[in-house]
């Protein structure tokens, strides 16, 4: 056709080259020398971490922490720069630290990072000055301290300001959390679990990255990386050794037992998992087998019920809040627990693992409750309401 010519591929590669050419000289695509420097300079501080190398992690610039985490069994443990701001002879560089601990991750632990750096004259090698959490980003445990681990059977407690008898006793615990677990939840899971022990209250609520004030009275908690239904990489218990000192050698075996349930289900605990039903299932597990009976391990919801004061509704996500009022959190966590029990005794076990796991298979909560009381127990919400109600009366009568 008239107006058109044929272009040869040499013309074609010689054009593209001139292209490519021109978007370089106008530096929009050109890579940034220093986040290239400040780069290779981390993956040799990662190295040596990961060779137990000080002399080498020394040559990267300053030696704070690599004591710290030397007694941590790391797989993975690499530096990612995100972003550089250089001044002069000067740069910080907002990191995403990610690392595995051996033979417990099963995917990364990922954390924000400000890492600062130095370096003598415009030729100079960078080096590191500090690396510390991001901002609002919460801290590691060799953050705080020199880590001391023990390894227990089905776990490894990372600790620090503890003695290695105080995280023996921590491990001997957990340990028998995990087979209590196997033996309730029928899904699949890692069956081990990492610890972490803290100084401190504070010491927690730095390793979350929260004011403390958000955790006090709390004895533990989960918290992990969801990685979608198919795997959970790295869970994380996390101990308040301030609140968990005060309770009895049940109270501390039965809070391992629910942290450790949370870990079980995690890949079925989604965004459609009320809290009721995701407390309540670990509180059943961790009193499960002890003996305990529902006045004794219920004692605000049994007081409530015994006055005629009998909740009208299952609890709600906004009555587990940490701020809420001490007595309403322990009835909201009471209510969770003795709704399960109910489905354990009048259903079934396996029909309460059934149930937690088609809860959690929906993609929002909307509707997923109203589905799962109809498909795996074969009632409605409004009966099964009605029954846990009349459940509570028989059991505080």
């Amino acid at each position: 056709m008239a107006g058109r010519r044929r272009v040869s591929g040499s013309s074609v590669v010689a054009l593209c080259l001139l292209l490519a050419s021109l978007v370089a000289c106008g530096g929009r695509t050109t890579a940034d020398p220093v986040r290239a420097e400040v780069q290779r300079v981390l993956d040799q501080r990662a190295a040596a971490v990961l060779g137990h190398d000080r002399a080498a992690y020394a040559g990267t610039g300053s030696e704070a922490g690599f004591g710290n985490l030397s007694a941590v069994p790391l797989a993975a443990f690499a530096y990612r720069v995100t972003d550089v701001d250089r001044t002069g002879d000067t740069a910080t560089a907002e990191v995403r630290l990610s690392y595995r601990v051996e033979g417990y991750d099963r995917g990364p632990v990922t954390a924000g990072r400000t890492v600062r750096l130095g370096r003598d004259g415009a030729d100079g090698p960078w080096s590191v000055e500090s690396d510390r959490p991001a901002r609002d980003a919460g801290q590691q445990p060799w953050d705080q301290g020199v880590v001391r681990a023990v390894r227990g059977t089905h776990s490894l407690v990372l600790g620090v300001g503890q003695s290695t008898e105080a995280l023996r006793g921590f491990a001997d615990l957990a340990d028998r959390a995990v087979p209590a677990v196997s033996a309730a939840w029928d899904g699949d899971w890692a069956r081990r679990v990492v610890v972490l022990v803290p100084k401190s209250l504070e010491g927690m609520a730095g390793l979350l990255g929260s004011p403390a004030s958000s955790y006090r009275g709390i004895a533990a908690v989960t918290t992990g990386e969801t990685g979608g239904r198919e795997r959970a990489p790295a869970d994380r218990i996390i101990v308040n050794p301030d609140a968990y000192g005060l309770l009895g050698s049940l109270g501390k075996q039965v809070v391992l037992t629910h942290e450790t349930t949370h870990v079980a289900t995690r890949t079925d605990t989604t965004a459609a998992t009320p809290l009721w039903l995701s407390e309540g299932y670990a509180d059943w597990v961790g009193y499960r087998g002890t003996g305990r009976t529902p006045a004794q391990a219920a004692p605000e919801l049994a007081g409530a019920v015994s006055e005629g004061r009998v909740p009208d509704r299952l609890p709600t996500d906004d009555d587990f809040g940490f701020t809420a009022d001490a007595d309403e959190l322990a009835r909201a966590y009471e209510g969770g627990w003795l709704a399960c029990r109910m489905i354990a005794d009048q259903w079934g076990e396996d029909r309460l693992d059934a149930f937690y796991r088609a809860v959690g298979a929906h993609d929002e909560r909307a509707g997923a409750v109203e589905d799962a009381t109809g498909e795996v127990l074969g009632t409605t919400p409004e009966e099964f309401t009605a029954r846990w109600r009349e459940y509570l009366r028989t059991e505080f009568g």
